[in-house]
């Protein structure tokens, strides 16, 4: 089987376990040199433990592959630009950003504290701009250096709970939702020099949901991480130069491309708010409803 990534360099965010392990071990195994990025936390963000990311690097590497460790904090300006400048110096070059590092502090809304709306928003959504935006910089000198496109690669992690909204993740669904603006607009942006940016919205069972639902064993080969990784790790290789801006639903038995919001039906302006209220009513009824969780389900 031919290797998509062969000599290509990534960063994957959270590669320590679950869903940005099994991106870095696919990515590696298609001939990916890649930068495993991990503080080792605790579902909530707290705690730091560094053998979960040296344990991925150490099995990239018995596997014939190449990989480094890096403990970074995505989040932070200056750490997020030392990670991309660490791929370079360790590898020559950079060439792909898989954004996917987060955290959950669930609580409904009534009940959710500042600091649990301020810590998901900076690692999902910060966490995001950070290394895409250094990683931009860095392919913006590559591209007036070449002159060509660089074939740069940025693939984010949205989610079901933003692009569709989950109850009691108001604070995750709101990164989530951001992360996907942010993808469309990134790659309008960075089009022009070759970069293209993706986002990928994973359904798998790990850490950050197994107090979710209860599934039996069927239902867990189903949700295995390992069948999210293939979009990954087609969208990094330069056979998907054409694609940008999407975002794609995957695993649970489907690889989705997911439409964005539409104008639906739509009137007139008018002066008077009674007659506004008038024209919402009439052309309700003649628009879809939002999406349930499973993006088909009309609430």
């Amino acid at each position: 089987m031919a290797r998509l990534c062969e000599g290509r360099v990534a960063i994957v965010t959270g590669a320590g376990r679950g869903l940005g392990r099994e991106h870095a071990l696919l990515l590696a195994a298609n001939g990916a040199k890649v930068v495993v990025n991990d503080l080792g936390a605790n579902v909530d963000g707290t705690g730091r433990d560094a053998s979960f990311a040296a344990q991925t690097v150490a099995d990239i590497k018995k596997a014939g592959g190449e990989a480094v460790v890096n403990g970074d904090d995505v989040s932070s300006w200056t750490g997020a630009k030392n990670m991309i400048d660490s791929a370079v110096k360790a590898y020559g070059r950079l060439d792909i950003v898989v954004n996917n590092a987060g955290i959950l502090r669930d609580r409904m809304l009534v009940n959710m504290s500042e600091e649990e709306w301020d810590a998901v928003i900076q690692v999902h959504l910060k966490g995001t701009f950070a290394p895409s935006r250094h990683a931009a910089a860095y392919w913006r000198e590559q591209h007036k250096a070449s002159g060509g496109p660089v074939m740069g690669r940025i693939i984010n992690t949205t989610s079901t709970s933003g692009i569709y909204g989950n109850v009691g993740q108001s604070n995750y669904g709101a990164a989530k939702a951001g992360i996907a603006a942010f993808t469309i607009i990134a790659a309008r942006e960075l089009k022009r020099i070759g970069v293209t940016v993706n986002a990928v919205s994973p359904s798998a069972q790990t850490r950050m949901t197994e107090g979710l639902r209860v599934v039996t064993d069927e239902q867990r080969a189903m949700r295995d991480p390992k069948w999210v990784s293939p979009v990954i790790t087609y969208l990094a290789s330069e056979l998907a130069q054409d694609i940008t801006g999407r975002v794609i639903q995957a695993g649970v038995g489907r690889i989705a491309v997911c439409e964005g919001w539409r104008r639906g039906a739509e009137a007139p302006q008018v002066a008077d708010p009674a007659e506004a209220g008038r024209l919402i009513r009439e052309m309700l009824p003649n628009v879809r409803k939002n999406s349930g969780m499973d993006g088909l389900e009309l609430d």
